[in-house]
């Protein structure tokens, strides 16, 4: 009976699937709802196979630098596999599940330096946890609410000194001396100059502007002055005159008028008080968090004074009588039966006993995770086409810690093995990496999704050892080897011997000039191949109307000469197309034409003018100019007097050095 009830704040299973592993969540709040069912508000831990392979290694190395801290004893390579099972993540992430899915209860316990890793093997229904898992920024974090305790942690008492001897640490770095129990005051005159103070602080604060808008009253502000930050300031006077109460009096009364000594309570404004009360409401008493998203003005040592100060107050009593009031209105405590539904994989043939081999099963077949052939019941796990099952007790096992209990390749012992993964035991990335439908490039943004971005850089020290030890390091040799190791460590200390000795005669650091932009451009547009020049002459114009022509059975991609597709000695028509024997002149369809082919086009040509084509161009009159564009086809004959006739016109200055290269069609 006691088993089956489960109360807020326990560990338990829960299950979501019938072939999954059982989730582990911690109950938080029992809600009924309108229909009568129970919910469970719990807050959501995580295994090792619900994160990523990043994370995992992350843990990984954790747990690595812990057993090397804490001094683990030697375990096999079956309980470190085993123990991996035993971790969980905790997590901030609440969810709503029906009661009616719990399965059993466990204990989770934050992981200490103390524990012995192997003793959680020896527990049944026993976990672990040291790192926290954020599901939204898929982070590992460790948990801030470590225990320290350990050797490490303890304070190192020095000997005492014998009589005579003299101190010779730095007193500015040890404590000061605050308050002196022998001193020559009674307790009475202490209580009477300390009643002195708060009369003194009442004063104050009634003098004071801002004070008396928050403290209307004399009651508040003889309760303000009466706080412990009053009570201390008064007896820190006292110690530093040197407990003379005369001293001390006119020490608490200055020339510009009493000391006002103010605490967290008085300078915090009543929004932000209720800035506070809302955050502690969300996070708890979790201050870096309280501080980053409510009140980042304000330091963490303010906000945490303020905590304590804001729990004596009426105001942290009414909330917890309200808290205490919706909790007597919540559920305490419910009853789960046991479960005792057959499970949809355990392997029943029809017509036998339990533990026989189920329809479809072959004889024989051993689990997957003890290899042992003899079970009183057998369930099926893994890929329907793989035939694997399980045996009563490792299918428990696989239930509650969400592996088998020897490294198997299904298991995900070896992942990068060919074997066929079963989709319902993997995470939701795996299973997703696995889908036929993703490509490698999408496989690719899976894998690299959770990778987390990280920066190296160097020190000082790394930097004058780079300059200083270049015997050793040999940047040049180990650019051409970039995976050989280089050994940091001796080139560090080989630094450190040298760096006195360098101290005295400074690096020679050369340094390094940079050409500007634009001298860059110059040196490259110089250094540029020139374009070859065509040779002069007479070259035949090309004509547009060619190149609908057929071009016969040639080869496709063999360029033909010149002549042979210009069609030199075959006869022309009017409009510039070549004639065959035996076929009109007329002009066929333009369906029935044969488009020229890319690779059987003629090689373009240049034609580069002179200076005389160019003062010959502008010696011509708009009228011959016009008359010979609309003639491409037709060579320009100019008589050579022209040229003598007329006055040459002075050609203006080029503004662009390309414009000299203009080709034009006429010929000198």
């Amino acid at each position: 009976m006691a088993a089956n009830m489960y109360r807020v704040g326990d560990y338990v299973y829960f299950e979501n699937s019938s072939s999954n592993p059982y989730l582990v969540r911690r109950i938080e709040e029992l809600n009924k709802t309108a229909n009568g069912n129970v919910e469970a508000k719990v807050v959501c831990l995580f295994r090792r196979r619900d994160i990523s392979s990043s994370l995992n290694s992350l843990a990984d190395s954790n747990a690595r630098e812990f057993e090397e801290e804490s001094k683990q004893p030697g375990v096999s390579e079956q309980q470190r596999h085993q123990l991996k099972h035993r971790e969980l993540f905790l997590s901030r992430q609440f969810e709503s599940l029906p009661a009616t899915h719990i399965r059993g209860k466990c204990s989770v316990t934050l992981l200490n330096e103390t524990d012995i890793l192997s003793q959680y093997l020896e527990k049944e229904d026993c976990f672990f946890y040291s790192l926290v898992f954020d599901p939204v920024q898929k982070t590992l974090l460790a948990d801030q609410g470590e225990i320290r305790v350990g050797c490490k942690y303890q304070a190192e008492i020095p000997d005492r000194l014998a009589e005579g001897e003299s101190d010779n640490r730095n007193q500015q770095k040890m404590e000061m001396k605050v308050w002196d129990p022998d001193n020559p005051l009674t307790d009475r005159q202490i209580d009477q100059f300390l009643v002195v103070a708060r009369a003194v602080g009442t004063f104050a604060r009634a003098l004071d502007c801002s004070s008396s808008i928050r403290q209307p009253s004399l009651h508040m502000s003889a309760a303000a002055a009466s706080r412990d930050i009053t009570l201390f300031h008064a007896m820190d006077t006292l110690q530093r005159n040197g407990y003379d109460l005369a001293k001390a009096m006119s020490t608490l009364v200055p020339q510009g008028g009493p000391v006002l000594c103010r605490d967290e309570m008085e300078e915090w404004s009543a929004s932000e008080a209720m800035l506070f009360e809302e955050a502690l409401e969300k996070y708890g008493k979790d201050f870096n968090d309280i501080r980053q998203d409510f009140l980042p003005w304000k330091s963490l040592a303010s906000i945490v004074q303020f905590y304590y100060m804001w729990k004596t107050t009426d105001r942290y009593i009414q909330q917890k009588r309200l808290k205490a009031a919706e909790a007597d209105s919540k559920l305490k405590q419910v009853y789960i039966p046991t479960y005792t539904k057959p499970n949809p994989n355990q392997i029943i043939s029809v017509g036998s006993k339990p533990g026989m081999n189920g329809a479809g099963f072959q004889k024989g077949l051993t689990c997957e995770s003890c290899h042992t052939t003899q079970s009183a019941q057998w369930y099926a796990w893994g890929p329907p086409n793989m035939q694997c099952r399980l045996c009563a007790s490792c299918w428990i096992y696989w239930k509650k810690y969400g592996g088998l209990k020897t490294p198997t390749q299904l298991e995900g012992a070896a992942r990068g093995t060919t074997e066929p993964h079963s989709r319902g035991h993997l995470s939701r990335p795996e299973a997703q990496s696995l889908s036929p439908y993703t490509t490698s490039a999408n496989r690719a943004k899976l894998l690299a999704k959770n990778r987390q971005t990280f920066l190296l850089q160097t020190t000082k020290l790394t930097r004058l050892a780079r300059r200083m030890c270049r015997d050793l390091l040999q940047p040049r040799r180990a650019a051409r080897r970039p995976y050989a190791p280089i050994n940091a460590n001796a080139i560090k200390a080989e630094c450190s011997i040298r760096l006195p000795k360098a101290a005295k005669t400074p690096l020679k650091i050369h340094p390094l000039v940079r050409l500007p932009l634009a001298t860059i451009v110059k040196d490259l547009v110089a250094q540029a191949p020139l374009k070859p020049k065509t040779p002069r002459g007479t070259k035949t114009p090309i004509n547009r109307n060619q190149l609908t022509q057929n071009r016969g059975l040639g080869g496709i991609m063999v360029k033909r000469a010149y002549e042979t597709m210009a069609g030199v000695g075959v006869p022309f028509s009017a409009n510039g197309r070549p004639l065959a024997s035996g076929i009109r002149s007329s002009s066929q369809p333009a369906a029935k034409r044969q488009k020229l082919n890319p690779a059987d086009a003629p090689n373009p040509v240049v034609f580069v003018a002179t200076k005389d084509t160019r003062a010959l161009r502008k010696a011509l009159t708009h009228l011959e100019m016009r008359r010979a564009a609309r003639r491409p086809n037709l060579p320009l004959k100019v008589k050579p007097p022209l040229i003598a006739v007329r006055t040459p016109v002075p050609l203006p200055t080029p503004s662009h050095p390309a414009s000299t290269n203009e080709p034009i069609v006429l010929e000198d």
